[in-house]
């Protein structure tokens, strides 16, 4: 479910509080990953931006979504396990089923991949 909200706070603001949590974190993680990256309101979810799109997050009706690049979701895919993966986004209901330390590398992964494409 897309929302409509033009601000990051602003969709911040309608999440119920668990999901306010669980974005809070992933966000928390995301800056840590890439301290420099921008956050804007893209597609009714929050994208994080190194001058291009590096992931976003979503809260959807029935889970939450974390979308990447899809080759880079591709390759840690194994590392996953059984969580349930589109062709750019993992959707869990709650950061439980998360994997924390595989997705902290996948998102210094995206860093190092987006530097290597930015470098000339």
């Amino acid at each position: 479910m897309q929302s409509s909200v033009k601000t990051v706070a602003q969709y911040l603001a309608e999440l119920p509080k668990d999901r306010l949590e669980e974005i809070t974190k992933l966000r928390g993680m995301i800056r840590k990953a890439a301290p420099k990256v921008t956050e804007g309101m893209n597609y009714g979810m929050i994208e994080f931006s190194l001058g291009e799109p590096l992931c976003c997050l979503a809260s959807q009706k029935q889970h939450l979504s974390l979308y990447c690049d899809p080759t880079l979701l591709a390759q840690y895919k194994s590392r996953l396990g059984k969580l349930n993966c589109g062709k750019s986004c993992l959707r869990f209901k709650s950061l439980d089923q998360l994997p924390l330390d595989v997705i902290a590398d996948l998102l210094a992964d995206a860093v190092a991949t987006h530097r290597a494409k930015s470098s000339p």
